[in-house]
């Protein structure tokens, strides 16, 4: 299927040929005719999807079949509501990119930057707005901006924007938006809180699922080291350092962490630059910048980047704690193996981490590579799990987990436990029936 066979006006086919688009991509061959059609759309899909244009292009497309009065202000008539300012500022970047050559105008407005620009530029009137809910509320609070014209919503990662406690900003948002609208709906996953928001925001949605998470993370090469906690820093610097590695994202758990690995890194010589939600907007959008002209080796990074970052070629992801939500690992290792492109994904798991990485792998469904590098192995480990770590041992172990639920596992690892006391004790009973025969 091509981009001309969905319908999309001229001015969309344009602009997205001169971005080199080729064809939909599966999220976009599903969305896009179902948008079109006025239809209410609850989608999953992982990020390096292409959901972004999944939803942008269509509404491009409805909004420029209306034509605006010029005597008029212009109302906002498409609202896109993203989690953090990294990603609304590059879903603004994405709206503008598409409707270039349309008579529509956008605007991002998030936290972290002047607050006066953006009410000028609200003020002057925008078709498209994209925003985080904090900022927005300010806005309307502020009467800079007015949703009574809405006639399409977007949640662009509504799992995150719900984790991030956003709850109470969004049912006061929908409270201004019109009811008759059109509510599109994008996350990786279906949780209650997810599912609660569909229910009230949307009518009849119909539901497309793309990808599942453990068939998209096979696009990335993954690589489990087994490293002491108070290690991992001198491990880090030795493997970015010993294989030349120019251009790494690092992800830690907490801002504290972020900022110890970055202070280690940059005192071993690695060019390195901190990302986390205590910079100021500007230094955020310089280390991003930096980061992707490659003018800066390691990023270190907390999980605001796993989302909003988008770097087609960035061949190394190195997970430096494994998340606190297993889905997050997902979000992470995403940033690499783009378009096309080889990624590698490597984490360093310390013996704090094991019930993580085994929530990870009931996600994926299968059993990830794990090894020892040499030099800092570590002697605390899984040693009963040491022979599922042979090529058979994780053929094995993935096909126990490949298509279990959680529930369903910790079933079967008590069946194994049961099955083993059984076992023991009637070992035990032969060898008291020998011992009596003697």
């Amino acid at each position: 299927m091509s981009f001309e066979k969905l319908g999309l006006v001229p001015e969309v086919l344009t602009a997205i040929d001169a971005l080199e688009y080729t064809k939909p991509t599966p999220v976009q061959a599903k969305v896009i005719p179902l948008v079109l059609d006025g239809k209410d759309v609850m989608a999953t899909a992982q990020t390096g999807t292409g959901k972004t244009a999944a939803y942008a292009l269509p509404i491009l497309h409805l909004l420029s079949k209306k034509e605006h009065k010029e005597k008029s202000k212009r109302a906002v008539r498409a609202l896109i509501l993203a989690p953090t300012r990294e990603l609304a500022s590059q879903v603004g970047k994405s709206v503008e990119a598409y409707g270039k050559d349309l008579d529509l105008t956008s605007a991002a407005v998030y936290g972290g930057v002047k607050f006066t620009p953006q009410v000028k530029k609200l003020e002057k009137g925008v078709d498209i707005l994209i925003a985080t809910p904090g900022r927005l509320l300010e806005h309307i609070k502020q009467e800079s901006v007015n949703l009574s014209k809405v006639e399409i919503v977007v949640f662009d990662e509504a799992d995150r924007i719900l984790d991030m406690g956003f709850w109470a900003e969004v049912e006061s948002i929908l409270a201004l938006i019109p009811k008759k609208r059109q509510t599109l709906l994008f996350s990786v996953g279906l949780s209650k809180s997810v599912k609660r928001l569909s229910e009230i925001s949307m009518k009849k949605p119909i539901k497309v699922e793309i990808n599942n998470q453990g068939d998209l993370a096979k696009k990335v090469k993954q690589t489990i080291y087994v490293c002491d906690k108070e290690k991992k820093c001198e491990l880090l610097s030795f493997m970015i350092g010993t294989n030349n590695w120019h251009q790494v994202l690092v992800f830690t758990k907490t801002k504290q962490s972020a900022d110890e690995v970055g202070s280690f890194l940059e005192e071993s010589g690695l060019k390195t630059l901190i990302l986390h939600g205590d910079k100021a907007h500007s230094q955020r959008t310089k280390a991003l910048k930096d980061f992707k002209a490659g003018t800066i080796r390691v990023l270190v990074a907390t999980d605001i980047a796993s989302r909003g970052l988008d770097i087609e070629e960035l061949p190394h992801v190195i997970n430096y704690e494994l998340p606190g939500d297993a889905e997050d690992y997902i979000h992470r290792i995403g940033r690499t193996g783009r378009a096309g492109h080889e990624g590698e994904a490597i984490s360093l798991v310390c013996k704090e981490e094991k019930s993580v990485l085994k929530d990870i792998e009931k996600i994926l469904k299968y059993a990830l590579k794990v090894e020892f590098f040499k030099g800092f192995e570590t002697k605390v480990w899984l040693d009963k799990e040491a022979s599922k770590n042979t090529i058979k041992g994780r053929i094995e172990r993935s096909k126990e987990l490949k298509g279990k639920s959680p529930n369903s596992i910790l079933g079967m690892r008590k069946k194994k436990a049961n099955d083993r006391n059984a076992e023991r004790k009637e070992t035990m009973k032969k060898r008291k029936e020998n011992k009596g025969k003697k």
